[in-house]
């Protein structure tokens, strides 16, 4: 299983949906699990937080809670990307499932390991601890940003290119992360 975050600054773009069900095609025949990232609507729930005072564990689930929208929104651009693997002369579609992580959290919460109630956490970790806990082959990071390759998690952190969390789940990982700056697929 590979495991895709599709990050939500990626979201403004009208090419995004061919560029994607493109990508997803590319990664045939693996089985695709998508994250959803934020973006607008997760700055949103920053706005309300900042305004409202909500707190940082109040946030986190609201922000969860509506990941909902950008995973329907996935769900919605995906469609049509043919995942297919060639097996005895036949045609086999794999699965391509756009993850809930608000559901995913919830279950996740009494394991070892789960995620902080922090803005300090964003997609990039709950895609990397979906990555651990599915045992995924391979975790990759669809962004808007080049992070050159070999630098520390530390530094793409403290640079603002992956949340600052990040670094610490990576370091659990068993299998390589790949960043793809998928903005230049978008022109």
């Amino acid at each position: 299983m590979i495991v895709v975050k599709v990050g939500g600054s990626l979201f403004d773009s009208p090419a995004l949906g061919p560029a994607l069900r493109a990508y997803l095609e590319s990664l045939a025949p693996a089985e695709v699990l998508l994250i959803p990232g934020g973006g607008p609507v997760a700055d949103a729930v920053r706005a309300l937080d900042r305004t409202h005072g909500l707190g940082e564990e109040a946030a986190h689930w609201l922000a969860l809670r509506a990941l909902g929208v950008t995973k329907t929104l996935l769900e919605r651009l995906a469609v049509g990307a043919v995942l297919t693997s060639p097996s005895r002369g036949e045609v086999k579609t794999k699965a391509l499932r756009v993850f809930d992580c608000f559901t995913f959290a919830c279950e996740d919460e009494s394991l070892p390991g789960s995620l902080p109630h922090t803005w300090s956490v964003t997609t990039d970790s709950i895609a990397a601890r979906v990555a651990f806990v599915h045992r995924a082959e391979r975790l990759v990071l669809l962004k808007s940003v080049d992070i050159p390759p070999g630098m520390p998690w530390e530094e793409a952190a403290t640079n603002g290119w992956v949340d600052a969390h990040f670094p610490q789940i990576a370091a659990t990982l068993t299998c390589p992360v790949e960043v793809v700056n998928f903005r230049l697929r978008l022109t």
